[in-house]
């Protein structure tokens, strides 16, 4: 399964831990995944082309790849080359400076042009939505068209102070798809596939999904 191969490729890169760790929103969480971790050319290429094949298996057609800075400027360039080299699928790539240049070509943005286009937006996950929303304000301010984004891992719990999760609430409040390469479901269902991972490991996952997950 596809998300089974993206799990063994994090964990084989330190890139998903089991532990507790504290999250930004105070919850203390018995994962943490950083898609920094992928920072090899194996590991990199393992997980875009996890992306590739989410977006190969949900048949999304776009112009351009739009990978917001920082982390997900390599993944959307890597994300177009494969869509090249092994679906001769050419889509342009494209990313937003942090700071807007003033000098030489200028603007926000590199790469291809995105007005009028079709974009798909490359992510590694959405935790408040805060970083996606400003993606989604540059493309709009150069007219371009989302038709979805694609995170590695949806974590599927409920954003603080909301009853839904910052998944959901982008998706109700822009009306585009978001697509996750894996999902926390996925990834309780992968523990207990696997079983060399302890016990007790599956129920505080259980008891964290229970708390704060998505219904």
């Amino acid at each position: 399964m596809m998300n089974h191969i993206f799990f063994d490729a994090a964990i084989s890169a330190s890139a998903l831990k089991f532990g507790e760790f504290r999250l930004k929103s105070g919850r203390i969480s018995p994962y943490f995944f950083n898609a920094g971790l992928f920072n090899s050319g194996k590991t990199l290429y393992q997980l875009a082309e996890c992306y590739v094949q989410k977006i190969m298996q949900e048949k999304v057609a776009f112009d351009v790849v739009f990978g917001p800075a920082y982390k997900g400027i390599a993944l959307a360039a890597l994300v177009a080359s494969i869509l090249f080299s092994k679906y001769n699928i050419e889509v342009g790539f494209c990313y937003n400076r942090k700071e807007v240049k003033d000098h030489g070509e200028g603007g926000i943005l590199v790469g291809a042009n995105i007005t009028g286009k079709r974009v798909l937006i490359i992510d590694d996950v959405i935790t408040a939505g805060t970083a996606i929303k400003e993606a989604i304000n540059v493309i709009y301010a150069q007219n371009g068209h989302i038709v979805g984004v694609c995170v590695a891992l949806d974590r599927q719990e409920i954003a603080p102070g909301q009853n839904v999760s910052a998944i959901q609430s982008l998706t109700e409040t822009y009306r585009f798809p978001i697509y996750a390469v894996a999902t926390l479901r996925d990834l309780i269902e992968y523990i207990q596939v696997k079983g060399q991972i302890e016990e007790t490991l599956l129920i505080r996952m259980k008891s964290y999904q229970k708390n704060y997950g998505v219904t």
